[in-house]
């Protein structure tokens, strides 16, 4: 029974709220929405003459079609002329010992010179190698360009990020030992 009266009590309350509206305004409403439709003047902007649509024409007489096997070739004989600058290693060549290393690997640890000729004493782990001008040095075709008592001046050949090859200097300076 008190369910019953639960549901009973909010339906009532809502009809009595609806009952007290009334056709007072209304009449009103309509009367000013009529006289604004009245006055309201619709405007249709004119629209814009069309575009005039002129058709591309394609000459290919003297082109090379883009499906074919020449334009390719073409294109990689130009990247091959442009790219490196002439600066591609030489792999053919059979590599020096001083290669094998990574070039923070050796020590300049002396200089010295025979018969008018300079060489630079690079340690590597334990042993001591003569270089001289021309030499290659390092893991990134080094090639030895200058040797002072106290520095061997080189230049690298390396791979930039897009794959061309450029020279960089480097240096390996003397290293002086306490023992």
């Amino acid at each position: 029974m008190k369910r019953f009266h639960a549901t009973l009590l909010p339906a009532g309350l809502m009809l009595l709220t609806l009952a007290g509206c009334g056709d007072d305004g209304v009449p009103e409403v309509r009367q000013w929405m009529g006289e604004v439709r009245q006055q309201t003047r619709v405007v249709t902007p004119k629209l814009a003459a069309p575009k005039t649509f002129t058709p591309f024409t394609y000459d290919s007489a003297g082109q090379i079609d883009p499906y074919n096997q020449q334009k390719l070739t073409a294109a990689l004989a130009k990247q091959e002329s442009t790219a490196g600058k002439g600066l591609k290693p030489d792999f053919e060549r059979r590599r020096e010992p001083l290669e094998s290393y990574p070039l923070d690997a050796l020590h300049m640890v002396g200089s010295l010179e025979r018969g008018g000729q300079h060489y630079a004493l690079l340690q590597v782990d334990k042993s001591v190698l003569r270089a001289r001008v021309g030499n290659y040095v390092g893991q990134n075709f080094g090639v030895i360009t200058r040797i002072t008592e106290s520095a061997v001046e080189l230049n690298e050949r390396v791979q930039d990020a897009s794959g061309e090859w450029i020279e960089r200097p480097a240096k390996l300076e003397l290293q002086e030992t306490t023992k």
